[in-house]
């Protein structure tokens, strides 16, 4: 398991790339030097040696003083503070952290698909035709979908009939396999990873699209703060101009995250505010610009024209910008949300999908429905009311919740 955000951003040289590729030396070499020739073209002057000077000058034990709480050479980041095997364990202790609350996120969706399973499965020794069509009852129920069910099951009955399930448990593999499958198949289409742009693009830009009511603006908060915690210098753009509430709640999340919101009037051109905030970024170095959009239905196609013209303002100003547009769902609203998305899908460019409230529904299973029917990667999932609680979203974790 990596980071939350895993783009290297300008600070990343002092790592020691404990969680990247393996290099050789001769390659580490010439990535040092690269490294120490862009320091002497952009900076004339005598070179800096605060950050290299520990590195360079042994310390013997006597000089060595304990490392002040707020470091920076003291957070998981860096990492440097900490052996090889400490970085393991801690490692493995947030892999452990995270499915246990990804568990608890889907605890509802999975009591409600065990207690239909088990009633399925109760005293039957042998699958027939009667055992699997109450399962596609069972499937249906959590919101999984009835094309992406039925697919499931033919998969599964062809498995029967090749004599590779003939049994109960083999048969419950079977569906976790099929639903992984689905999971990990979506995340080749739409924008699966931050890491996709060129690290030398910045701002990484990405606009944040959605109905009002979602969890737009919390995620758009929890976003920065998770980003910003990674020793990324984070920015908000306000550029939902259209209702006048939305402004303030930003406001109120970046005065909580700490992170710089770039806001006008109501009633500006939000293509103006997402200049503004581009132009801002870009001066003050920021690595990511998140950018808030008007809650919009698909209907309304001003809105839609707007969000056309936000596009081409921010692709004129940044290479490749937006690198992301994410559509903010409502687990809660099940296969409501999915015909939302599938609208959204024609005229917003949509590359990934936030799932947010998963901790809040019995149909959790409408996350495997809108992989498979829209064809896009779920980026992130909200499973809970805290800052941490919006996580990258993990398909085998997921999958792992539901079944126990």
């Amino acid at each position: 398991m990596g980071l939350f955000w895993k783009r290297k951003n300008k600070d990343e040289f002092v790592s020691l790339g404990l969680s990247e590729a393996r290099q050789s030396p001769q390659t580490d070499a010439q990535t040092r030097s690269a490294v120490a020739v862009k320091d002497s073209v952009a900076k004339p002057q005598p070179p800096p040696t605060s950050v290299e000077r520990p590195f360079q000058e042994p310390v013997t034990p006597a000089e060595q003083k304990p490392a002040s709480p707020r470091s920076p050479f003291q957070t998981s980041v860096l990492g440097l503070n900490l052996s090889m095997e400490e970085l393991q364990a801690q490692e493995a202790a947030l892999e452990r952290e995270l499915s246990a609350r990804f568990r608890r996120a889907v605890a509802a969706t999975r009591d409600s698909l065990s207690e239909k399973l088990d009633t399925v499965f109760q005293g039957r020794k042998q699958i027939d035709d009667q055992l699997l069509d109450e399962l596609e009852e069972a499937l249906i129920a959590t919101d999984i979908g009835v094309p992406t069910t039925l697919e499931i099951l033919d998969n599964v009955r062809r498995g029967i009939a090749r004599k590779s399930i003939n049994d109960i448990d083999a048969l419950k593999q079977a569906i976790k396999d099929e639903l992984l499958k689905i999971l990990e198949a979506s995340e080749r289409e739409g924008i699966a990873s931050e890491t996709a742009a060129p690290d030398n693009v910045a701002p990484y830009v990405m606009m944040i699209v959605g109905v009002n009511g979602v969890g737009k603006t919390t995620t758009i908060g929890k976003l920065a703060q998770r980003i910003k915690a990674e020793n990324n210098d984070v920015l908000i753009c306000a550029a939902d101009t259209f209702r006048a509430a939305a402004s303030d709640q930003l406001a109120i999340w970046a005065e909580r995250t700490g992170v710089p919101l770039i806001q006008q009037k109501q009633g500006t051109d939000p293509a103006a505010v997402l200049f503004d905030s581009l132009k801002a970024a870009k001066a003050r170095g920021s690595d990511v610009l998140i950018v808030d959009t008007a809650g919009r239905l698909h209907t309304k196609s001003n809105l839609m024209s707007e969000l056309e013209k936000m596009k081409r303002v921010a692709a004129r100003e940044v290479e490749g910008a937006p690198h992301e547009t994410l559509l903010v769902l409502d687990a809660v609203t099940g296969q409501n949300g999915l015909e939302q998305a599938r609208q959204f899908l024609k005229v917003a460019g949509v590359t990934g999908i936030v799932l947010t409230k998963l901790d809040g529904t019995a149909k959790g299973g409408i996350a495997v429905a809108i992989a498979k029917e829209l064809n896009l990667p779920i980026r992130y999932v909200g499973i809970g009311e805290q800052v941490d609680d919006l996580v990258v979203f993990d398909p085998k974790q997921y999958v792992n919740g539901l079944f126990g």
